[in-house]
C-alpha cells in the first residue's frame, strides 16, 4: 500500500509539473507570435517609409532631408535587425520549453506505467490468493466428503 501511495505522489507531483510547463511553453509560444507581429510591424513600416523616400526622390528633396531620410531607414534597420534578434531568442526559450514539456510528460507516463504494473502484480497475487484459498476450500470438501 505503501508503495502506491508513493507512486500517486509522484503521479501528482509530475502532472503539476506537466501543467506548469504546458503553461510556460504557451507563453512561450505567445512570445515568439507577438515578436513575429512586432518585426512584420517594423518591416511594413520601413516599407512604407522606404516608398515616401522614393517619392519624395521624384520630386526633389533637400540634401539635409534625404539625410534624415537615410538616418532614420539606418535606425528602423537597427530595429529591424533587433527584432529579428529577439524572435531567436524567444524561439530559443520555446524550443527549451517544448523539451522541458516532453521530458516532464516521459516522466509522468513512467510513473503512471510504474502505477499500472504495481496495479498488476497486486491483482496477480490477489488472483493467486483467492485460487488458493478456492483449491484449499476443495481440497477439504473432498476430504469431509469421503469421511
Amino acid at each position: 500500500m505503501a508503495i502506491k501511495s508513493a507512486l500517486e505522489t509522484l503521479i501528482d507531483l509530475a502532472q503539476r509539473e506537466s501543467d506548469d510547463r504546458a503553461k510556460r511553453l504557451g507563453a512561450a509560444l505567445k512570445a515568439v507570435e507577438e515578436a513575429e507581429q512586432k518585426l512584420q510591424m517594423l518591416q511594413g513600416y520601413r516599407q512604407d517609409y522606404a516608398d515616401k523616400l522614393d517619392q519624395a526622390q521624384m520630386n526633389g528633396i533637400t540634401p539635409f532631408a534625404y539625410a534624415n531620410f537615410v538616418a532614420f531607414m539606418g535606425k528602423l534597420d537597427n530595429a529591424v535587425n533587433g527584432q529579428k534578434e529577439v524572435i531567436k531568442h524567444a524561439q530559443y526559450k520555446a524550443d527549451t520549453e517544448r523539451t522541458a514539456l516532453q521530458e516532464s510528460e516521459r516522466k509522468r507516463l513512467s510513473y503512471r506505467t510504474l502505477s499500472e504494473r504495481a496495479a498488476a502484480q497486486a491483482l496477480a497475487i490477489e488472483t493467486k490468493r483467492d485460487q488458493k484459498m478456492m483449491d484449499d476450500f476443495a481440497a477439504r470438501s473432498a476430504r469431509r466428503a469421503q469421511s
